[in-house]
C-alpha cells in the first residue's frame, strides 16, 4: 500500500532537486530517501527516476505523477492556511491565476495596491497559459483566475472585462518611432517578431495583415508577449503585442505607437460554477476592472514619447 512517506519523498526530490538536497529538506539520511522512492516505484509499478551519472532524472510518468501529487499537498496546504487565518483572526485568503502578458507587471502591482489596508489578507499568485488557468480555477485550486477571452469551458463561468487596443512595438531610434500611428503598410519587408503559431493572437494578427495584402518578414517567434519586447528591444525587429506587456518594457528599448486599423486584446476573469464569490474576490475583480479601464483611456489619448 502506499505510504504518505513515500509520496513525500517522491515529492521533496523533484521539488528539491535531488536526494540530497531532499534528505536535507526531510532531516534524513540519502539512503533513507533512496530507500522510500524505490519502495513507491515498487507499489506503483513504474519507473519514477532514471540515472544519470550521479543524478536521479524524473521520467514523464514521474512528472505526470507529481502535478497530482502537488494538487494534492496545495489542498493540504489551503486547508492548514485556512485553520491559521480563523485561529489568527485574520482577513482571508485568494489564489489568483492569470496568463503571463497580465502577471509581468500588471497585476502585481494591483494586488500590492489591494493588500494596503487588508494587512490580515494572504494572497497567492499563479501564472499559465488560459487553458491551465481555467484548470486551476474549475478544480478548486484558486478562486478567481484572468484568461485569453472569448473561453468555452466547462465547469467555469468567464465575464469579459473591458477591452483594450493592442500597440506597435518598435525598437528605439527606428524609423518608423517617426509616425505618431502605425498601420499593416508600415510593416511591408520590416523583419518582424510575432507571437507563435499556437496562440489566438498569432490567428488575428497573421488574418489582419492578409486582409491588408501586406507581406512581413517573420524572423522569430515566441509564444510569450515579454520575449517579444525584449527581443524588440535588443533590435531583432518590430512587433505588435497587449498593452499590458508593452507598458512593461516602454522606456526599456522600446517605443511603443498605436496601431491602426485598431486590434482589441480581450481578456475574461475566470469564476468556478457553482461556488460562492467570496467579497474579497469580487472586490479584487473590480478593482482590476476599474485598472483596465484607466489602461483603456490612456491607450486614446496621445502615446508616450
Amino acid at each position: 500500500m502506499l505510504n504518505p512517506r513515500q509520496i513525500e519523498a517522491f515529492r521533496t526530490v523533484i521539488v528539491a532537486g535531488g536526494v540530497t538536497n531532499a534528505a536535507r529538506a526531510l532531516n534524513i539520511s540519502q539512503p533513507a530517501v533512496t530507500r522510500l522512492i524505490h519502495d513507491l516505484q515498487y507499489v506503483l509499478g513504474l519507473t519514477l527516476f532514471e540515472r544519470r551519472g550521479t543524478r536521479l532524472v524524473p521520467t514523464n510518468e514521474a512528472l505526470s505523477l507529481y502535478r497530482e501529487v502537488e494538487r494534492q499537498f496545495v489542498g493540504l496546504e489551503q486547508i492548514e492556511n485556512t485553520a491559521r487565518n480563523l485561529r489568527e483572526g485574520l482577513a482571508g485568503s485568494l489564489r489568483i491565476a492569470a496568463l503571463p502578458t497580465f502577471n509581468v507587471g500588471f497585476l502585481p502591482r494591483l494586488v500590492a495596491a489591494y493588500m494596503k489596508d487588508k494587512p490580515g489578507l494572504e494572497i497567492a499568485i499563479y501564472g499559465s497559459i488560459s487553458s491551465q488557468v481555467v484548470d486551476w480555477v474549475a478544480t478548486g485550486f484558486c478562486d478567481i483566475g484572468f484568461a485569453q477571452y472569448p473561453l468555452d469551458f466547462p465547469h467555469i463561468v468567464a465575464e469579459q472585462l473591458p477591452s483594450v487596443p493592442a500597440v506597435a512595438v518598435l525598437p528605439e531610434g527606428h524609423r518608423l518611432c517617426e509616425k505618431p500611428v502605425l498601420e499593416p503598410a508600415d510593416f511591408a519587408g520590416e523583419p518582424f517578431v510575432s507571437l507563435a503559431g499556437s496562440t489566438q493572437w498569432r490567428y488575428r494578427t497573421d488574418a489582419l495583415f492578409s486582409a491588408a495584402r501586406v507581406k512581413r518578414a517573420i524572423r522569430v517567434e515566441t509564444p510569450l508577449s515579454m520575449i517579444a519586447c525584449s527581443l524588440v528591444a535588443s533590435g531583432a525587429g518590430v512587433g505588435i503585442v497587449d498593452p499590458y506587456t508593452a507598458a512593461e518594457y516602454r522606456g526599456r528599448g522600446i517605443v511603443t505607437r498605436p496601431f491602426r486599423p485598431e486590434v482589441l486584446y480581450d481578456l475574461g476573469v475566470v469564476w468556478p460554477v457553482g461556488r460562492l464569490r467570496s467579497p474579497l474576490a469580487l472586490g479584487f475583480v473590480e478593482t482590476v476592472t476599474a485598472a483596465i479601464r484607466d489602461l483603456a483611456a490612456a491607450s486614446e489619448g496621445p502615446e508616450p514619447q
